[in-house]
């Protein structure tokens, strides 16, 4: 750690002393295993396309600082600027994801990435979870204050918006967590237990629509329901868990990876699992659950409605991501293109992560006695 003196009141001192410091090395530590993981799961592809085996960990890390510094910036701000800052990039964002069907790309039957002028792709869906996770907390907060605006209403519209875009798309575990977080805020901020009710009732209902509207998430439930059909990629992955063990073959003589298409991005847990084995794979799964236990116990005492249900729902989203990437790549689950937290290969996903876990941090920062604006 940083030796930072109690007394230093600059900008950097009195963040230093306010933020939690464990969650921050939790999150460097998962950083550093994406790293080594990416650098592991890459040389077979890189090979192929005739690029330099480091050709994918150099471009992570140079997407890796940036995101490092916007991390570090965001958790920097102050609780009100929390707020705007969270409203004023959904409207960017919330815009592009509306715009993604039209002017996107389309890549294997689906239209999520906008090229940017042809320098990068763009998951704007990517960013509207943690910045829409802020909103509807503020939004949900104004309405159990009373504050003379038709919150509730703007909430669900809003909600609606969000969930209509992305089944354009279509990108259906997207819906899932966007939904888990949102219906997760409104249980918090008061939903009446019938309505709890109604909502699990309303879940089952669209996933059997959505499995009658939607061609690929019949295939991908078909898939996993008769274990038939293309499996190659999750078959591989068992494979590789199968083949570390429980101590792993070693950093870089996992073998069954290079089999893996997605081995960097959506199926990176499996690497781990052949090269490190189930013992680092417990590691890595711990630390997740340590950032969000971490989390709930930095709520304990919190009396700011906003920030206990801004806070429950970036934490709701950055642990049901981990969750359903670890689940679908064992196979406990159909499978989801969804990356793990800060160690799967891929920018739009490392800044959002970034940007969410910034706010994370900003919000549960000790705030007495730092005149903070609120």
């Amino acid at each position: 750690m940083v030796a930072v003196s109690r007394s230093d009141r600059s900008v950097f001192g009195r963040w230093w002393w306010t933020v939690d410091r464990w969650t921050l090395l939790a999150l460097a530590a998962l950083m550093i295993f994406g790293v080594f993981l990416i650098q592991a799961s890459t040389p077979a592809v890189a090979d192929k396309h005739g690029w330099s085996n480091l050709y994918f960990v150099e471009r992570h890390l140079v997407m890796l600082l940036p995101a490092a510094a916007v991390l570090f910036g965001v958790s920097l701000m102050p609780v009100k600027a929390i707020r705007f800052f969270s409203l004023g990039l959904l409207a960017v964002f919330l815009a592009l994801l509306l715009a993604t069907p039209f002017i996107g790309t389309e890549i294997k039957g689906a239209v999520r990435w906008i090229r940017v002028l042809g320098l990068f792709s763009l998951q704007a869906s990517e960013f509207v979870k943690p910045v829409f996770a802020v909103t509807a907390a503020w939004l949900f907060t104004r309405q159990c204050e009373r504050q003379g605006f038709p919150s509730l209403g703007v909430n669900i519209a809003l909600y609606l918006t969000i969930v209509v875009a992305l089944l354009m798309q279509p990108d259906i575990g997207m819906v899932f967590l966007v939904s888990a977080i949102w219906f997760g805020q409104f249980f918090l901020a008061g939903l009446p237990v019938i309505f709890v009710g109604i909502s699990g009732v309303a879940g089952v209902a669209a996933l059997c629509i959505a499995y009658y509207a939607f061609p690929h998430f019949t295939m991908r439930m078909d898939k996993f329901l008769s274990r038939t059909g293309d499996t190659y990629q999750v078959d591989q992955a068992l494979r590789a868990f199968s083949n570390g063990g429980f101590f792993g073959t070693g950093p870089g003589e996992g073998t069954i990876k290079r089999s893996i298409p997605d081995a960097h991005a959506d199926f990176i847990f499996a690497v781990a699992g052949e090269e490190l084995g189930f013992i680092w794979c417990l590691v890595i799964v711990g630390l997740f659950a340590f950032i969000v236990l971490r989390g709930l116990r930095r709520l304990r005492r919190e009396t700011d409605l906003f920030v206990m249900l801004a806070v429950s729902g970036l934490l709701i989203e950055f642990g049901l991501q981990a969750i359903i990437n670890f689940a679908s790549t064992m196979r406990l689950i159909p499978a989801k293109g969804m990356t793990l937290p800060f160690i799967s290969y891929g920018g739009s996903s490392l800044f959002a992560l970034a940007l969410g876990m910034g706010m994370f941090l900003a919000l549960t920062r000790k705030r007495f006695g730092l005149g903070d604006a609120r």
